[in-house]
Order: structure tokens, then C-alpha cells, then sequence
């Protein structure tokens, strides 16, 4: 291969990536773009249009969190302690369940669930 052709090639590859980043950055907005004027000549940002109250943000860690425990649940505990912390807390869903009832159901002693959880 020539340097001429390697050349020609590598210049259309850095055009044709420069013509991709550039159409990746058009589809990015900024949280203080400007949206519009107000009548009175003051300008309205899209960060002043979307609204984002405490329930939100709090729903969101709550969220986080319940991943994060989930993950430590599958990872740390074997099937049947999972199981029964699971229960317990109400993680999946379901109801919280009390320790006589999760050793009802599973057929083990209170005491047994008392320390697992």
C-alpha cells in the first residue's frame, strides 16, 4: 500500500468521525439553554421549566438503596437466610412479614428467624 492511499484513508476516517461527534453533541441540551423569552423580556431555561421536588429526589435514594440491599442480599446470604430477610422486610413487594409467620411458613422456629434478621 502507498502512503498516499494509507494517507487518503486515514484523513476520510478522522472526517467521518469528527462528522460523528459533531452529530452525537447536536443531540445533547443543556440545563441552562436558553428556551424561550418571557413577555417581559427576561429568558426562560429548561432548568427553570422542569420541576423536581424532595418526594422525587427522596423516592430516587430510597430506590438506590433497595438495590444496593438487594445486591448484598443475593451476594452475602445463602437461598434460604435471602429468603427469610426477605420476608421479613418486605423486599420483592410483598408485605413485611412478622418472625412467627415467616417460621410458619417456612417451617422453622422463631428464634431461628430472630437470628437471621
Amino acid at each position: 500500500m502507498r502512503l498516499a492511499t494509507y494517507a487518503s484513508r486515514c484523513i476520510e476516517n478522522e472526517i467521518l468521525m469528527h462528522f460523528r461527534s459533531r452529530k452525537k453533541l447536536q443531540g445533547e441540551v443543556s440545563l441552562s439553554d436558553t428556551l424561550e423569552a418571557d413577555g417581559d423580556g427576561s429568558s426562560l431555561s429548561l432548568m427553570d421549566v422542569i420541576s423536581v421536588d424532595d418526594d422525587m429526589l427522596d423516592n430516587l435514594d430510597a430506590r438506590e438503596s433497595c438495590i444496593k440491599v438487594r445486591k448484598c442480599v443475593k451476594d452475602c446470604l445463602n437461598e434460604r437466610e435471602a429468603m427469610i430477610i426477605g420476608l421479613r422486610y418486605g423486599l420483592g413487594g410483598q408485605n413485611p412479614l412478622t418472625q412467627r409467620e415467616i417460621a410458619a411458613q417456612c417451617g422453622i422456629s422463631r428464634s431461628y428467624v430472630s437470628r437471621r434478621n
